[in-house]
């Protein structure tokens, strides 16, 4: 099983230096694209091999560098963004990537600024991420001694800049106009679309905005082409994903793995099953913001398609599993506590609602909930859903809940009617 995103990480070893990265045949895929390869033929390199970002969307990434205006008539400059703002509750795939080999995240950003011919280029990271930001400013210092980055790089007439931007830490700033508006040094609102950042982006400028995973598998698809990528999948999805694994298993951990396993070979193969004494109650397949899925749902192969037709989504495909010995009422009302938390406040479903949904939670969860707050919850996974906001936080905020109450909902009417929490003897663990 080949995992080139991963396969220069080791846990506990420092991360490959410029010279070290070269040696394994880093920045041949720059190299490449410079001398052989006009942008559009890497645009459609990327389209061809499907590749699709891996921030949670799953939308296109060569389609996405497509609607960048070309030529000699579009608007310049141009900009590249990595998101590296990874703060989805459960997610940590950016970090091992950020933290175990920082130049091949630099790789990737140059191949896709030249596939748009940008010419400046920012990581936006996270600002928890300290050791992240050392290894990042140091490869990118390396980049720039060793002429991959700068002007005329390798003497192709092109020319790249870049620069690492620490954001203040914001939830919102995961969304990509969010997190332009941070750059831009104002507060993380998302903005309207259209138009879209594809063509005025930052400071109204054309702009893409790519996952750092997303940007990672790049370099290996222009080195080893389009179906060498395909044949790394399980599915009609293509390469490889970072799937990652929290709660009471026995392995916690993160790996990458063909597109395509299923989630019990995930849980019971690479988490070693559930801890002795606690039993599998469900998961939230994609992160904090996706659908829970059950007991049912154990053999769906973790890809776009498939988990979109269990009822949840792939999302970060980092998974949180839910045992049968940690309340389902307090589970939920952690998730939400941090999404009302993190509400930019823009738009008044979102700033009153979730705040409403937490402390409707909080009081079933406290044996003061009333039969008709179930009613309300649900009347809220409406209101606060897809179309109603300004963006997509409170709709990813009533993903767990909305599922919470359709596969848990006994759980929810025993806090009620007992007035008490069945599990409030029990430990239990935050998020």
């Amino acid at each position: 099983m080949e995992t080139p995103l991963t396969q220069h990480i080791v846990a506990g070893r420092k991360p490959l230096s410029l010279k070290e990265y070269e040696q394994v045949g880093g920045y041949q895929s720059v190299r490449k694209v410079l001398k052989e390869m006009t942008p559009t033929e890497v645009q459609n390199l990327v389209k061809d091999s499907n590749l699709k970002g891996r921030g949670g969307a799953g939308f296109g990434t060569g389609l996405k560098w497509s609607f960048v205006p070309m030529g000699p008539d579009a608007a310049m400059p141009k900009y590249l963004v990595a998101n590296a703002d990874e703060m989805e509750p459960g997610t940590f795939k950016d970090r091992l990537l950020l933290e175990g080999n920082p130049h091949q995240l630099l790789e990737g950003m140059i191949v896709a600024a030249y596939a748009i011919q940008a010419n400046i280029s920012y990581v936006f990271l996270r600002w928890a991420y300290k050791l992240a930001a050392q290894e990042i400013t140091k490869a990118i210092q390396e980049a720039y001694d060793a002429g991959y980055l700068g002007k005329d790089i390798l003497g192709s007439g092109y020319n790249l800049e870049m620069y690492l931007h620490t954001g203040v830490g914001r939830y919102m700033c995961g969304e990509e106009t969010a997190l332009l508006n941070a750059l831009e040094g104002k507060r993380a609102h998302p903005r309207a679309k259209p138009p879209f950042p594809q063509v005025s982006g930052l400071f109204g400028k054309p702009t893409i905005v790519n996952n750092v995973e997303t940007l990672c598998n790049l370099p290996h698809i222009v080195n080893n082409g389009v179906e060498w990528y395909k044949g790394l999948s399980k599915s009609a999805d293509t390469g490889t994903k970072l799937y990652g694994v929290s709660g009471r298993v026995k392995t916690p951990g993160c790996w990458e793995l063909p597109i395509g396993v299923t989630i019990r070979e995930l849980l019971e193969d690479y988490a070693g099953g559930m801890q002795d004494g606690y039993l599998f109650k469900g998961v939230l397949p994609g992160g904090a913001s996706t659908d829970f899925l059950v007991e049912q749902h154990l053999d769906t192969p973790m890809d776009y398609a498939s988990i979109q037709a269990a009822g949840s989504r792939l999302g970060t495909g980092t998974m949180i599993i839910l045992d049968d010995q940690t309340c389902p009422v307090g589970f939920v009302h952690n998730l939400q506590h941090f999404f009302a938390q993190e509400s930019c406040g823009f738009c008044t479903p979102c700033r009153e609602g979730l705040p409403w949904v937490e402390r409707l939670l909080l009081a079933i969860d406290q044996g003061r909930g009333h039969p008709e707050d179930i009613q309300a919850l649900e009347f809220h996974t409406k209101y606060l859903g897809p179309g109603n906001t300004f963006c997509a936080l409170a709709p990813g905020a009533m993903e767990p809940l909305q599922s919470a109450l359709k596969y848990f909902r006994e759980d929810f009417e025993r806090h009620i009617y007992e007035h008490h929490c069945p599990w409030s003897k029990v430990w239990q663990p935050s998020i």
